[in-house]
């Protein structure tokens, strides 16, 4: 028989129910407390990251005839630092719609370029400077993108997340999404031994983007093999190509003098020059004012990185803004020796070229692809 409401029986067992309720209450709040001088040694801690910290030495092997890789001492290469900048760099998880990648701009088989005249973001907005090569990043001292905007890897690769007209996303929701998926914090503490998951920083993703990017070496072309290595020799084509592009002056025959600004061993010297692109009024009136928005410098107007010639073959289309579709219109432009802006590098000067030495400059510039470089699996999609 069920007790009565309101009567005795009935009035005793609701109290206990409600002391029952409360003691059940109390022991879970108690077990699950941490005050002044006790410590929770029951309640699960989401925020530890487990497995272990290891990190053993990256040693980037470059050939002979190429410098040692400079690499900053609070970002020491290491596999696992290596491995996981790789894996940021093609996973799409940096855009706001997890549609883009360092990737999607810069494939391995274009040398790390897209093949675009500009690139377009996840908002489907078109940039205004083309997708550069990242081949021997590692060497540049000089500062990075374009106009050199930053002054290392680790600065750089924080940019493209927070650019509206490229990944368009917030860094804090980046490494909240790195703090909430699966494998990520073991592969933050594995690279960087990190025990928290909230000791994931965007700092950290930076430094594993830029150990990634110190590795895409590219220095083993027919070129290299046949000149450096002594292994085979150019054909007739190339040899007489590779004169038209070092050598300045040959009896009567003019020269582009390419040599003067992609020079051995990096064909670069990643330094910013006025190419003579514009046919400006004065040094204010540029379309893209290049370095010199940087900088602040009048004179520094219309400059823009030296890019290098590696795997110039396959980087079409050319110049910061992709203007030029082919090697053959490229070198029509420097043959008209410029527009005479009074900053234009000394070395813009006119000169001819027939077809047949056309097509010997050219020939010697595809010497420079590297097909191990385009096809090595160290640099490839991890996914």
């Amino acid at each position: 028989m069920l007790p009565i409401p309101g009567g005795k029986k009935y009035q005793t067992m609701k109290s206990l129910y409600f002391i029952l309720f409360f003691a059940m209450v109390s022991l879970g709040a108690e077990s699950c407390r941490e005050d002044d001088d006790t410590t929770c040694t029951t309640c699960p801690n989401n925020d530890i990251i487990t497995g272990d910290y290891n990190p053993q030495p990256f040693a980037i092997t470059v050939p002979s005839w190429l410098p040692p890789v400079p690499v900053p001492p609070d970002n020491l290469l290491t596999t696992d630092g290596v491995a996981l900048g790789r894996m940021l760099f093609y996973d799409p998880i940096l855009s706001s719609d997890s549609t883009l990648s360092c990737a999607s701009c810069h494939k391995q088989e274009r040398a790390f370029t897209d093949g675009l005249a500009v690139s377009t973001g996840v908002l489907g907005i078109s940039g205004k400077r083309s997708a550069m090569s990242l081949a021997n990043l590692a060497y540049n001292t000089r500062g990075f993108f374009w106009d050199g905007r930053t002054g290392s890897l680790e600065t750089q690769a924080l940019i493209p997340v927070e650019d509206h007209i490229e990944m368009n996303e917030n860094w804090d929701n980046v490494v909240q999404k790195f703090r909430n998926h699966a494998t990520y914090p073991a592969l933050f503490r594995k690279a960087f031994g990190i025990e928290l998951k909230s000791q994931i920083t965007k700092e950290l993703a930076a430094k594993a983007l830029a150990q990634f990017q110190r590795t895409l070496i590219s220095g083993n072309s027919r070129y290299d093999q046949i000149i450096w290595a002594q292994q085979g020799w150019l054909t007739d084509q190339e040899q007489r190509g590779l004169e038209l592009f070092f050598i300045e002056f040959a009896g009567t025959v003019q020269h582009p003098g390419c040599s003067h600004c992609h020079f051995n061993p990096l064909f670069t010297d990643n330094n910013f020059r006025q190419n003579g692109l514009e046919d400006v009024p004065d040094l204010l009136s540029f379309p893209d004012p290049g370095r010199g928005a940087i900088s602040g410098i009048a004179n520094d107007n219309g400059k823009f990185r030296v890019p290098t010639l590696r795997n110039i073959e396959l980087t079409a289309p050319y110049m910061h803004d992709g203007r030029f579709a082919t090697l053959e219109q490229v070198l029509d432009h420097y043959a008209t020796g410029g527009h005479g802006v009074s900053n234009e590098d000394p070395n813009i000067l006119p000169f001819v070229l027939d077809a047949q030495q056309k097509e010997d400059l050219i020939a010697f510039l595809k010497t420079l692809t590297d097909q191990t470089f385009l096809t090595n699996p160290n640099f490839s999609n991890p996914f």
